[in-house]
């Protein structure tokens, strides 16, 4: 989407800023303190930064909060189409912090934005790092090759992204989809992810990503990362299974999980209050609750 076209009314739209780091020219909502400790946060596959509009106002009185957009997506403009995996999207990011001269602290992603995070932590010094419904799971049987193979094919032709924001980009289609990941979202949400949908370029950039992720690597040196993690999960999760989320703290050397009940994958956008204060403890050295 167009930076200077950002509707009026989109989250944090005056924290918002274009940072040219390259390969990329992001799109990254600064708010909170300049001098207080600096807080990433990274969104998932084909959502932006405004997923966090709940959580950054809970997390800025204490935080330098840094949100951007990922790669291709949101008001994020890709100067590399080629660099929409999880290694050159946590490299970016690394080199984007250093363009803001930032040292982030830790790191909160959601769903596969906590691939990334963990992934970063491999590349910067983090104190800790956050996932919510993390994203660690991988598709089964003849599944974990066709899906990924057809989101190559489909992200490498011209005319396909316009055809899915098209077809999908109607109000009915996006609340069926957000409600199907057990997170209906209020109408503000919805309105949100719709305009997400209805982006060609957001959704061109959604199919690259999904086209060269590959988590195998990251997933075999998981029990050798001894940066402190907290994996948060909720039970409604139609996405991501929370299983998923306590296998991978199970397999980790320094890591919990923290079960929230009654709400789906987006459970940041709908119970940002439950998800601040566990956050929050986490980092501040205080036990899950």
């Amino acid at each position: 989407m167009d930076f200077d076209r950002m509707p009026k009314d989109w989250p944090y739209r005056d924290h918002a800023r274009r940072v040219r780091s390259r390969p990329h020219d992001w799109c990254v909502i600064d708010a909170g303190d300049p001098a207080a400790p600096a807080l990433l946060l990274l969104h998932g596959a084909g959502g932006s930064g405004h997923s966090f509009r709940h959580l950054i106002p809970l997390l800025a009185p204490a935080y330098r909060v840094i949100v951007p957009d990922l790669p291709g997506q949101g008001f994020t403009r890709a100067g590399n189409r080629s660099r929409f995996g999880l290694d050159p999207m946590a490299e970016d990011i690394a080199t984007l912090c250093q363009t803001l001269k930032i040292a982030p602290v830790a790191a909160i992603g959601h769903s596969a934005g906590a691939a990334i995070a963990l992934r970063l932590a491999e590349i910067l010094p983090l104190d800790k790092v956050i996932g919510i419904n993390a994203a660690l799971g991988s598709f089964e049987g003849a599944a974990g090759v066709m899906f990924p193979l057809m989101a190559r094919v489909l992200a490498v032709t011209p005319f396909i992204p316009a055809v899915v924001s098209r077809l999908w980009g109607n109000a009915q289609t996006v609340n069926r989809l957000l409600a199907s990941t057990g997170s209906p979202l209020d109408a503000e949400g919805q309105a949100q992810y719709l305009t997400l949908v209805r982006d060609t370029a957001h959704v061109d950039g959604t199919l690259g990503m999904m086209a060269q992720w590959k988590l195998d690597a990251l997933m075999a040196r998981l029990p050798a990362l001894q940066t402190p993690t907290l994996l948060i999960a909720s039970d409604k999760d139609n996405a991501v299974p929370a299983r998923v989320s306590a296998d991978a703290a199970r397999h980790m050397a320094d890591a919990r999980f923290q079960m929230v009940e009654g709400y789906g994958h987006l459970v940041h956008e709908e119970a940002a209050a439950r998800v601040a204060a566990l956050a929050l403890d986490f980092l501040r050295g205080n036990p899950a609750n």
